[in-house]
């Protein structure tokens, strides 16, 4: 009984530090340089990309654009909801490229101050039907520049390696 106070206290202490840790470090105003590398496809190359927040919204839009020849460019919408458990942010979207999904987005300053993690799941629609995946850390070097590397494994298909610098705006 007399161990209750102390637990509570730390118990409120903790919580209080993992909400501020969930909301600091994730901005969703960004533009990024990829370096994209699909070895057995011989797919190297860069990319582009930029993702916002419409005003005070949830509402959330992106697009990228591929620099090779034969690129693919894709211009995406959804809705985030902020801190839907332990300090994860989902973002429900569809895509321009007959695509919907899902990204989890947090941050991991308990681990290392500035790293968070993502997580994207999408699937595409028609007869292709094919599963997609992303698993991504990153590192915000500054409140205005990060880095990132990404695989992305799709059905069907070879793995791909991203880096990313990515400037907060």
């Amino acid at each position: 009984m007399k161990h209750i106070l102390p637990i509570l206290t730390l118990t409120t202490l903790a919580a209080a530090a993992s909400a501020q840790s969930a909301a600091a470090g994730l901005s969703y105003n960004r533009a990024g340089v990829n370096y994209n590398t699909d070895a057995a496809a011989g797919d190297n190359g860069y990319s582009v990309s930029v993702e916002a927040l419409v005003g005070s919204s949830n509402v959330w839009v992106g697009a990228s654009a591929d620099l090779n020849a034969a690129g693919e460019d894709e211009v995406s919408v959804g809705y985030l909801f902020k801190n839907v458990a332990a300090g994860i942010d989902a973002t429900v979207a569809v895509s321009s490229n007959d695509t919907y999904g899902v990204i989890l987005r947090r941050s991991l300053n308990e681990v290392v101050s500035g790293l968070e993690a993502r997580f994207v799941w999408a699937q595409a629609t028609g007869s292709d039907r094919t599963n997609g995946y992303l698993y991504e850390l990153a590192y915000n070097v500054n409140s205005k520049y990060q880095v990132a590397v990404s695989v992305a494994d799709v059905e069907n298909a070879d793995e791909e390696v991203s880096v990313s610098v990515r400037y907060n705006f």
